[in-house]
């Protein structure tokens, strides 16, 4: 199954399948991160207010010299900007030094208060109104929106409550975390999956898994070649590894087509484990809720 390099969202715009990971990457390292990236051939760029990071993104996109039309930028609204959003979009636009947005996420259906604490008061649905009535007065700074670690059922309740269907539902997938319950729920949407983590996480135990290595030793790559390479070979899927290594930027852009027998064997590793660290693991935020806030 061949690999695209972009596909096409519901607002008829085209999103790189590939694109650069910015979560964790501190100030001082990012911008020289996003600017190697970026001349070296990225054209997807993703971040958020929560990674504390948007301003070093806007200064990496400055100084690689690429036209801002050529780049496809995704921010997401934190959760303790629930209550704001209009303001926070502004503030994104200004940290970013960008007149517009690809792609507006909400971060988590997590609303919180600016101490850090469950907003109980807050239903993530009228956060989300509120982002569809930014995202038509606002056309020109606001070009899709989207939703990120959003559980089938939490689809479902927006799908059936809301005017704007989301082009993109960014969430952790890896071998082991498929989430294929949610990326099918997507397709038949017409949402597009972004995937992070594809790794698994820092030092994952995915990247000598014995599985990845077999398909690895196939085809005369790296493991996370491989781990790339499966999601961006899932349809409809776009997917964000993360680094700040000059090396390892370059190292990621390596996808290759992977055949169907090869998808079905990386999936199967869901079956037996899920990681993270070194130790067995469930992520899938969306999947078990948020209980403190129902």
């Amino acid at each position: 199954m061949p690999a695209s390099k972009s596909v096409k969202l519901n607002t008829g715009a085209e999103m790189p399948t590939l694109g650069l990971g910015t979560w964790k990457s501190q100030p001082g390292a990012v911008e020289k991160a996003v600017a190697h990236a970026l001349k070296n051939g990225y054209r997807h760029i993703d971040t958020a207010t929560a990674y504390a990071n948007e301003r070093e993104v806007g200064i990496g996109i400055k100084e690689s010299g690429v036209p801002r039309e050529q780049i496809f930028l995704t921010t997401k609204l934190a959760n303790k900007d629930q209550r704001d959003v209009e303001g926070a979009l502004e503030r994104s636009l200004k940290a970013l030094d960008t007149p517009y947005l690809d792609l507006w996420l909400m971060h988590w259906p997590c609303p919180m208060t600016k101490d850090g604490k469950a907003d109980k008061s807050r239903d993530w649905l009228d956060t989300w109104k509120d982002m569809e009535r930014v995202y038509k007065a606002h056309p020109d700074k606001v070009k899709a929106i989207g939703v990120s670690n959003f559980s089938v059922s939490y689809l479902r309740r927006l799908l059936e409550n809301s005017s704007v269907v989301p082009a993109v539902n960014q969430i952790e997938c890896h071998p082991a975390c498929m989430q294929e319950d949610i990326v099918e729920e997507c397709r038949k949407h017409g949402i597009v999956v972004t995937a992070y983590s594809p790794l698994g996480s820092d030092d994952s135990p995915l990247l000598t898994n014995p599985t990845v290595q077999k398909v690895a030793k196939k085809y005369g790559v790296e493991p996370s070649t491989v781990l790339i390479s499966l999601q961006a070979n899932r349809p409809n899927v776009t997917v964000i590894p993360k680094s700040v290594n000059p090396a390892r930027i370059d190292q990621n852009a390596k996808i290759i087509d992977l055949s169907e027998e090869d998808i079905n064997e990386l999936a199967s590793v869901e079956k037996d484990q899920h990681f993270r660290n070194g130790k067995p693991y469930w992520t899938g935020w969306g999947n078990i809720g948020f209980p403190d806030l129902e």
